[in-house]
């Protein structure tokens, strides 16, 4: 292991990534304990230009932007060897960890995190920078519940000059968007499906499109619509499968427009889980109805006779007894895919 990183003394390994490694290490001068991340300048031509292209992306992208949810980057070094970034260190654990450990957080727990996602995309956003990688393994829960944004490496800054190779998609096939998948250009909403994908898997334990391969992973995305958290989480109340099934909706018009929109559902969600009350003012009343028939027209719906709309469009504020709150809400067996059981509720 190395000593030293320009002026930074790197006390420890942290892990390994396909552009180098991440160290520990402590900034003397200001005595701050920092995240080293580099990129391994010993490759191809080829391998090297593209990592320092995305490296350099991201540090652009981080330089930007300066919010409580997202890492914030320190500085910026190259030696012979790597080209280097000193972040934020964060004592906590990824998100893709609490996951895999096999118990679930809490519902609240879980759209509290997400919330905190949003807003931060939300400010990436508004910077016109889109994320495009949002995934379990780049959020990380710090102490108190806080949840920040890592790695902007694939983001799409305004005139960017990164380029591709044709046919490379770059992202994590498990929470790619539909339109990112089949590679159509993207835009905001894109982080919109991948944040609803990363809320159904914290909510269940389960990705919502799997598969023996990248190829059965992707066609899954594209093609089929899982069930709802609900029917793999008994706690999870039906307004979280409404929101889940906007975020995921294969149609990007048929989405959520601005990940605000869901941070908005997110809290008010919380907001009932914590007083109790029934659903008032939700954005996703009704999951996205199916596009026009055609070879991959495999989407779920919700039974709008199912959702207690007044002629405004919006949930009847009426107060309901619990018993008629959740068949107000429950969901037709429409919305399950495919090879959902007979007995998905309704």
């Amino acid at each position: 292991m190395i000593g030293t990183l320009g002026r930074y003394k790197i006390v420890g390994e942290i892990g390994q990534g396909a552009m180098g490694t991440v160290y520990k290490a402590v900034d003397p001068i200001i005595d701050r304990t920092v995240a080293i991340k580099t990129i391994n300048l010993n490759l191809t031509k080829q391998e090297l230009e593209e990592y320092q292209q995305r490296f350099q992306q991201e540090i652009k992208a981080a330089g930007r932007l300066n919010h409580p949810n997202i890492v914030t980057i320190y500085d910026v070094g190259k030696t012979d060897q790597v080209a280097y970034m000193a972040m934020e260190f964060l004592e906590g654990a990824e998100l893709k960890d609490i996951i895999n450990s096999g118990k679930l957080l809490g519902v609240h727990e879980v759209v509290d995190i997400a919330a905190q996602v949003a807003d931060g995309l939300w400010f990436a956003h508004q910077q016109e920078i889109v994320h495009r990688d949002v995934k379990p393994s780049n959020i990380m829960v710090l102490k108190g519940g806080i949840a920040k944004i890592t790695d902007f490496g694939i983001a799409r800054l305004p005139n960017s000059a990164v380029k591709t190779m044709t046919g490379l998609i770059l992202g994590s096939p498990r929470y790619m968007s539909p339109e990112q998948v089949i590679g159509k250009s993207l835009d905001k909403r894109t982080d919109i499906f991948s944040l609803g994908v990363v809320l159904y898997e914290a909510l269940t334990g389960e990705a919502p499109f799997d598969g023996d391969n990248v190829n059965a992973i992707m066609y899954a995305t594209v093609n089929s619509s899982p069930p709802p958290p609900s029917s793999r989480n008994r706690l999870v109340p039906a307004m979280l499968d409404l929101i889940v099934a906007k975020a995921m909706a294969k149609v990007v018009d048929d989405r959520y427009q601005s990940i605000k929109e869901f941070a908005d559902d997110l809290r008010e969600v919380r907001r009932q889980l914590d007083a109790a009350r029934p659903s008032i003012a939700l954005k996703a009343t009704t999951a996205p109805p199916p596009p026009p028939p055609g070879p991959r027209d495999l989407l779920a719906s919700l039974d709008s006779e199912t959702t207690p709309l007044k002629a405004d469009g919006k949930l009847d504020r009426a107060p309901m007894s619990e018993e008629e709150s959740a068949k107000a809400l429950a969901l037709a067996k429409s919305f399950d895919s495919f090879d959902a059981t007979p007995g998905s509720p309704r």
